[in-house]
């Protein structure tokens, strides 16, 4: 009995350092594999679509973005003109410059999602088509029987 226990002592302390090693690994391979860009959804054909790719692409812009209020941009700006760190009229220079950046490129991303919903809904239109083609012959099929 003692050269079992001595061996079921020995084996869980290996089994721990191969357990660490493994789990060490895959925590280093998880840090990596998260800076690498998401796997692309593929189509039932197994290639890539354009429109997955658009997605995408609107998706990472998206996350590149950030978003000030108006209000939270003023009340920096005064504080920089209270501080002496800026004048007046360059403070609402600057205000107005962000502002209408901001909002050419609000308009842009819509104007890219719009492309995206358009894309979309021509894309499942075309993907339904023959389904719709198959329903309206089996109903003409059905009406022709009843008649």
């Amino acid at each position: 009995m003692a050269t079992k226990k001595q061996t079921s002592g020995k084996t869980p302390k290996k089994a721990k350092a191969g357990g660490s090693k493994k789990t060490a690994t895959k925590k280093a391979g998880a840090r990596k594999s998260s800076a690498k860009p998401k796997a692309r959804k593929k189509s039932a054909a197994g290639k890539t679509t354009g429109l997955d790719k658009s997605v995408e692409q609107f998706r990472e812009s998206l996350e590149r973005s950030v978003t000030l209020s108006r209000d939270r941009l003023q009340e920096v700006v005064d504080e920089a003109v209270k501080r002496g760190r800026m004048t007046h009229s360059d403070a609402e220079k600057m205000i107005s410059d962000l502002i209408k950046r901001g909002r050419r490129q609000t308009d842009s991303l819509l104007k890219e999602l719009e492309r995206l919903a358009k894309q979309a809904r021509k894309e499942v239109r075309g993907r339904a088509r023959p389904v719709r083609n198959q329903a309206t012959q089996a109903a003409r099929r059905a009406r022709k029987k009843l008649s």
